[in-house]
C-alpha cells in the first residue's frame, strides 16, 4: 500500500499494490483511504490526480457538523454513518471523540485508564460488525465499490484507523489478502496518525496524562482488530458469510469488485 504525501490531507493510501493470493494485486488507483477531509484543498496535486469519483463518510453526525469535508471537484459524498446505533444507545466512543480525550487528561484517566480505554475501543470494534448502522454503513461502501459504474473512491473516518481500518480490513479480506497482509495494512497508520496527533499528545502528557494511555487511544493495536474478527468468527463464521448476511451484499456485487480492483502483481 502507497502512502500518498498528501498536504491538505492526513493518512492518504491507496490500497494498490497489496499482494493477494494466486500472485495477484490489488490494482492501483481504484481504492483509497484517509482521515476526514475537512482541510482539503482541492489545488493539492497529490489528491488532484487520484480523479475521485465518490467520498465514503464513516463518521457520526456531529462529527460531520464540526468539521464538514470538502470534497474534490467532480466527487459525489456518501455518508455511510457506522456508529449512529451505537450513539443512540451507548454514547460517543473513544473512537469519535478522540480529540476531546486528549484536551482533558483527568477525565480520560477517570473513565478509560486502567486499561479501560483497550476494552472500549474492543467493544466498538465488535460493534463495527454487529450494530445495524454499522452493517448498513459497510454494506453501502461495499455496493458502491462493486457498482458497475464505479470509479476512484475514497472511504475516511476522522483519524482514518478504527473505521477506516475495518473498511479496509473487510474489503482486502474479500479480494484475497492473506491475514499477514490484512494486519500489516491495519497497523501501518500508527506513525501517520501519531504525527498528526502529536501536538495533542504532548499537550496530554504536559497536563499530566499518561503517555501510554494517549497511544492507545490515537493508535490502533491488533487486539481492537481481534475483537471485530472474532465478532466475524462468533456470529457468521466467515468473512464471506459476514459480508453476504450480515451485510447484505449480494455475491455478484462481491464478484464486481473483485474483478474490478484485482490484477496481475505489478499490473
Amino acid at each position: 500500500m502507497a502512502a500518498i504525501p498528501a498536504v491538505s490531507v492526513a493518512n492518504l493510501r491507496d490500497l494498490g499494490g497489496l499482494p493477494l493470493s494466486g500472485g495477484r494485486a490489488v490494482r492501483p488507483g481504484l481504492v483509497f483511504r484517509s482521515a476526514q477531509l475537512d482541510r482539503l484543498d482541492p489545488g493539492d496535486p497529490a489528491v488532484a490526480g487520484l480523479g475521485l469519483r465518490t467520498v465514503v463518510d464513516l463518521r457520526t453526525d456531529g462529527e460531520r457538523r464540526e468539521r464538514p469535508d470538502r470534497l474534490p471537484p467532480g466527487a459525489r459524498p456518501l455518508v455511510a454513518d457506522v456508529l449512529a446505533d451505537w450513539l443512540a444507545t451507548s454514547g460517543l466512543p473513544p473512537a469519535a471523540r478522540l480529540k476531546s480525550l486528549l484536551s482533558r487528561p483527568a477525565l480520560a484517566e477517570e473513565h478509560l485508564g486502567g486499561g479501560r480505554m483497550r476494552e472500549a475501543f474492543a467493544r466498538t470494534y465488535r460493534a463495527f460488525v454487529s450494530a445495524g448502522s454499522a452493517r448498513a454503513s459497510y454494506g453501502a461502501l461495499l455496493a458502491e465499490l462493486g457498482a458497475p459504474d464505479a470509479g476512484p473512491l475514497l472511504f475516511h473516518c476522522t483519524a482514518g484507523k478504527d473505521r477506516t481500518g475495518w473498511a479496509a480490513t473487510v474489503v482486502l479480506s474479500l479480494l484475497g489478502a492473506d491475514e499477514e497482509t490484512v494486519r500489516e495494512e491495519y497497523l501501518s497508520v500508527n506513525p501517520a496518525v501519531r504525527r498528526a496527533f502529536a501536538p495533542m499528545i504532548e499537550g496530554f502528557t504536559a497536563q499530566g496524562g499518561d503517555p501510554q494511555l494517549a497511544l492507545d487511544m490515537v493508535g490502533v493495536l491488533p487486539e481492537y482488530l481481534d475483537a471485530a474478527l472474532d465478532e466475524v468468527a462468533v456470529r457468521h463464521g466467515s468473512m464471506e458469510t459476514y459480508v453476504r448476511d450480515g451485510l447484505g451484499v449480494p455475491d455478484e456485487v462481491v464478484g464486481r469488485m473483485r474483478e474490478r480492483l484485482t490484477g496481475a502483481r505489478g499490473e
